[in-house]
């Protein structure tokens, strides 16, 4: 990668996170995570280094317990503590960079995500009206849908040696005794977070001839990780009076129940998001379940480019159609 990035450092709750910083030429700033327990740059270094040659700041980090970021035990994925982690992100971005590095403007911040923080941004471009745009790639829209799907890849032999490991994971966790880990990826009858026909598409592709040897595919304590439905949560889909829009997850869930049509996928009304959909096995069946409009594998949708809402594009320039 280029020297042209510094690391920094921003306080999450009790413990610290740790990012690179790429200085930008046009005022915005992106703000970017990896996926499920990735570190930052086999995450985002090719990602970053396009979004720099472009003119965009980037500060791209580890969630805590996770890279180079602070906190115990090492390798626990919580979903609350990496929300928590994107508030100070984007608290950092907006107050800390302003403070300390000229040129970044904090009304032209961009959250990007993909997978599991795919999933994430959009609770946080719902939490952060003020954000200029949020990007979201293969994103875990659905949680107990994507697990399901990709539970049908797996042995049930193996499927009960990962419980037990979970469980014994718990046990241990309540002795203060260190996370079993199991790999992010594995062929279908060994014990892995995920064994889709893919799946080891992912590390191969973003760890190619093992780039990152830093980077631990493992993650611990499998039993706290709870499936998320991120578009179907408190304050991600606003609702007036407790009414579900037509066009909301939750919506089409209960039409479902009716025997009606499948739900679809529709931002909460008012937020600059671009969504792409595609790549991950356990993501068709989202796709599927959700009839997600517009999206193809490999393609993006006609909203992709998200923009502001006074007609630009959130890196300043006119927004096209």
């Amino acid at each position: 990668m280029s020297v042209e990035r510094g690391k920094v450092r921003f306080a999450s709750g009790e413990t610290e996170c740790t990012a690179w910083h790429y200085p930008g030429s046009n005022g915005a700033c992106v703000v970017m995570a990896g996926g499920f327990a990735v570190t930052k740059e086999p995450a985002t270094d090719l990602f970053a280094k396009r979004f720099r040659d472009a003119g965009f700041a980037v500060l791209a980090f580890d969630y805590r317990r996770l890279g180079e970021s602070g906190g115990l035990p090492r390798q626990v994925v919580r979903i609350r503590e990496q929300l928590a982690d994107w508030q100070a992100a984007i608290g950092f971005a907006a107050i800390g960079f302003a403070a300390t590095l000229p040129g970044v403007d904090p009304a032209r911040l961009a959250v990007w995500g993909f997978s599991a923080s795919g999933g994430h941004v959009f609770r946080v471009a719902a939490r952060n009206p003020g954000l200029a745009a949020a990007v979201t790639q293969t994103p875990n829209a659905d949680g107990p849908t994507a697990a399901r799907n990709a539970a049908r890849h797996q042995k049930p032999l193996a499927m009960l040696r990962f419980t037990g490991r979970g469980a014994l994971d718990a046990i241990g966790g309540l002795a203060g005794r260190q996370p079993r880990l199991v790999p992010l990826a594995g062929e279908p009858g060994t014990v892995a977070l995920l064994t889709t026909p893919d799946a080891l598409d992912g590390g191969s592709a973003l760890n190619p001839d093992n780039r990152y040897p830093d980077w631990l595919q493992a993650v611990g304590a499998p039993h706290r990780v709870l499936p998320a439905r991120p578009l179907c949560v408190q304050g991600a889909v606003p609702a007036a009076g407790r009414r579900l829009r037509p066009g909301s997850v939750r919506a089409g869930r209960a039409r479902r129940r009716r025997g009606a049509a499948s739900a679809r996928i529709t931002p909460p009304p008012g937020l600059p998001c671009g969504t792409w959909a595609a790549g991950h096995e356990a993501d068709r069946a989202v796709r599927r379940d959700h009839r997600v409009p517009g999206h193809r594998r490999g393609r993006a949708s006609a909203g992709a480019v998200a923009r502001a809402d006074d007609g630009r594009s959130w890196s300043g320039q006119p927004a096209t159609a």
